[in-house]
């Protein structure tokens, strides 16, 4: 299983090794830590990735409003798509997603086309508030994923998870029955958002820098989609910790947790790099999606050139 840490701190880094001691899992958006170049390039390693069409079925487990939800639906809607903003020059979601193609091709599979499938709500907190790591992946089979698909289970932020903010902002692994694959990210924003909210709100540790304001205007959500795309990233690429990544299986760097804390070029530990700010809103943000979307997407290593590839 896979987690995802939180960016900007040596400490971090220090808890970052303590947690492969204990082997959390594989692609995993972790605790932020300090960015540097993997030293060597991430390595296929002959397994299935999700090539073709991949249905991606969303659990909202707690209580989400429909502009939350919009903001999410809208990413995913964005992977194929270019903006159709007047005027917008930023590149688009689709160019971020590109680079995910470019790891299907030189494993000789077909591009990844991300295709939304059904929701299902679960406002009443069916199993409680209170949810162990197993009970992501039996959330996960209510959506009924078959292979080659994808269960996104989001909690809201009244909801805990086991591990979060401790040692991760999400995770990805995969049912055994049905090989399919699932992601729990969660929303951060009233337990740990200068974690795994950042750079949209104050880093906990590390450089105290201003944080930047989100780009939709949700602290929380944008946070989320940041840990979502990383997430899928990772899970297009190694579903079943067998495809591309770099180190020891059980706590693997994948195609954006390779690249922690990077969103624009010159990124350093407590700055996000050079983005783009909304005339309107002030928000900061790296990418255009449908309609007048705008997002903040993480940095993902190239194969091509061993780097990370930002958008701006």
């Amino acid at each position: 299983m896979g987690f995802f840490q939180f960016p900007n701190s040596i400490l971090v880094v220090i808890v970052f090794g303590m947690m492969n001691l204990f082997n959390l899992g594989f692609g995993a958006r972790k605790l932020a830590s300090l960015y540097e170049a993997p030293t060597m390039a991430i390595r296929y390693h002959n397994g299935a990735l999700l090539q073709g069409n991949v249905p991606v079925s969303i659990l909202w487990y707690g209580k989400f409003t429909a502009p939350q939800k919009a903001i999410v639906l809208d990413f995913f809607l964005s992977l194929d798509s270019h903006s159709d903003e007047p005027g917008v020059v930023a590149p688009s979601v689709s160019r971020w997603w590109n680079t995910v193609q470019v790891y299907m091709k030189r494993a000789g599979k077909k591009e990844a086309k991300v295709i939304l499938a059904k929701q299902i709500p679960d406002d009443e907190y069916s199993i409680g508030k209170f949810l162990k790591r197993n009970q992501i992946s039996e959330l996960s089979r209510r959506a009924g994923s078959n292979y080659g698909g994808v269960t996104l289970v989001l909690t809201a932020e009244d909801v805990i998870v086991e591990g979060f903010c401790m040692s991760a902002c999400g995770f990805h692994n995969w049912n055994h029955k049905s090989k399919s694959a699932y992601i729990w990210v969660g929303n951060s924003v009233s337990q740990c958002p200068g974690q795994c909210a950042w750079p949209f709100h104050q880093p906990i540790y590390g450089p105290q820098t201003p944080p930047l304001l989100p780009p939709n205007a949700d602290v929380g959500i944008d946070g989320m989609i940041i840990n979502i795309a990383t997430l899928l990233a990772g899970t297009a690429t190694n579903p079943f910790g067998n495809g591309y990544f770099l180190g020891p299986p059980a706590a693997p760097l994948e195609a954006a947790t390779a690249c922690p804390g990077v969103y624009g070029k010159g990124a350093y530990p407590g700055y996000a790099g050079k983005l783009l700010k909304d005339d309107t809103t002030g928000g900061s943000y790296n990418a255009a999606g449908v309609g007048t979307r705008k997002y903040l997407l993480p940095a993902l290593y190239d194969p091509v050139t061993s780097r990370c590839s930002t958008l701006v």
